[in-house]
């Protein structure tokens, strides 16, 4: 999959949380930026194989690198504050926990050969 492919997934996701979550579209936007600034690095990261995907939809560090780091951590607090606004337009019966999972499931299909990603037990693998 390509960095284009990965870059429209993330707007229609953005689109999506701007659309459904009204009152929080000031927030989102902000976070929306602040993603779509980070991605090329992001990117670059996982194709280092630095930075992989894990089982509930959030970044980790795989290897040290410059910025590393930070940058998850900054990836892995706006992702939260996108999952949290999802599961509250759900409702009562889904946690931000469970958007976080689904969301692993999908960036482990639309990613890259090469990816670091996380399985469901917890095992760590390389996308072939």
């Amino acid at each position: 999959m390509s960095t284009l492919t990965l870059s429209r997934f993330f707007l229609c996701l953005f689109a999506f949380c701007a659309a459904v979550l009204p009152g929080r579209a000031e927030d989102l936007a902000t976070v929306r930026a602040r993603m779509s600034e980070r991605l090329p690095a992001l990117v670059a990261l996982r194709q280092q194989g630095a930075i992989g995907e894990n089982n509930r939809g959030f970044t980790d560090v795989r290897r040290a690198a410059d910025g590393a780091a930070s940058l998850s951590a900054a990836e892995n607090r706006d992702r939260e504050t996108v999952y949290a606004a999802i599961a509250q337009q759900q409702g009562g019966g889904v946690s931000a926990e469970q958007v976080g999972r689904a969301r692993a499931r999908q960036i482990a299909a639309q990613s890259p050969a090469g990816t670091w990603l996380q399985a469901e037990s917890g095992q760590w693998y390389q996308k072939q």
